[in-house]
């Protein structure tokens, strides 16, 4: 893939999109193609499917693969990015090989981390190159330490990892660490994606190309509108966005997690589901705090503008 065509494919806005689980714990496969179908006609640029909205850990060698199926049924002219995470380098490889025959454009890598005291730079680099060389796909990085037993991929390595010919990226969710990611990629065809709204557009200030953001999997409109400006450095317009949009997240992702962004797609419009045990769905009454909360935030700033 030429280096405009992986800026082109990765600039903008990708739903990290959830697996709606039934009450019974199976997964509710129309719900996830109607979701799909739905955000199909935004301005998304694409989906990151099996990642940590879409429960991977949670899921099934099998169910995996029928989740990136669904997906590519309905996607459209939208980008998807497979999650190829596993515990071992055998097994991750052979899932980014099966994502690759499925048709995913790119492949996701999350550090294993069940051992994580032993996961220095060099055993990372070993492991994120040899999935790389076994698929005829770009592979893109996933540093997410709250969700890997607080393992978070260094600047040095990063560095080092953007030399490969087939790693071109990375999504990055450490609250902080992107713009020493950007600075260690620099003059290099690798390409930073912000893993949250929170950070999204100052993120996009220093030179990364868009953003991989729950909260698009509720408000898509909303996200690209600030990943646009983002792109643009329209300070003027952006930054008062931005600050609601870190706002409207910390009520959703921010406070619950998953369970929250699948309740509040529930709310407006799309069909979250429940998550799959043991994490534990939004009571009753934490929705309708939920609703309340964020009709305020956006009736406050729809009187705003």
């Amino acid at each position: 893939m030429k280096p405009e065509d992986t800026r082109q494919k990765l600039t903008g806005v990708f739903a990290p999109i959830v697996t709606p689980f039934r009450d019974d714990g199976t997964i509710d496969f129309e719900a996830l193609k109607r979701n799909v179908e739905k955000l199909s006609k935004t301005r998304l640029r694409g989906y990151f499917a099996l990642g940590t909205n879409g429960e991977f850990r949670s899921l099934t060698y099998d169910e995996k693969l029928r989740v990136i199926e669904t997906v590519l049924e309905v996607k459209g002219d939208k980008v998807l990015i497979g999650g190829a995470s596993c515990e071992s380098t055998f097994e991750s490889k052979k899932l980014a090989q099966d994502l690759h025959r499925l048709g995913v454009d790119f492949v996701s890598l999350m550090p294993p981390s069940f051992f994580a005291r032993r996961m220095t730079d060099d055993a990372l680099y070993e492991y994120f190159t040899e999935v790389a060389e076994a698929v005829d796909k770009p592979v893109l990085l996933y540093n997410n330490p709250a969700v890997a037993n607080n393992l978070c991929l260094s600047p040095a390595l990063i560095a080092r990892l953007s030399e490969h010919p087939n790693i071109l990226g990375l999504k990055d969710t450490s609250k902080g660490n992107y713009d020493a990611y950007i600075a260690a990629s620099e003059g290099k065809e690798f390409f930073v994606l912000a893993g949250s709204a929170d950070f999204v557009f100052p993120a996009l200030l220093v030179g990364a190309v868009g953003g991989v953001l729950s909260l698009a999997n509720v408000f898509p409109d909303l996200c690209c509108d600030l990943v646009e400006l983002g792109l643009r450095k329209d300070l003027e317009r952006g930054l008062p966005l931005h600050r609601f949009v870190a706002r409207l997240n910390s009520l959703v992702s921010g406070r619950y997690g998953v369970s929250g962004v699948k309740a509040a797609m529930d709310l407006f419009g799309f069909e979250g589901g429940f998550p799959r045990k043991p994490l534990k769905p939004l009571g009753e009454k934490e929705k309708e705090a939920l609703e309340r909360e964020i009709r305020e935030l956006l009736a406050t700033f729809s009187r705003s503008q």
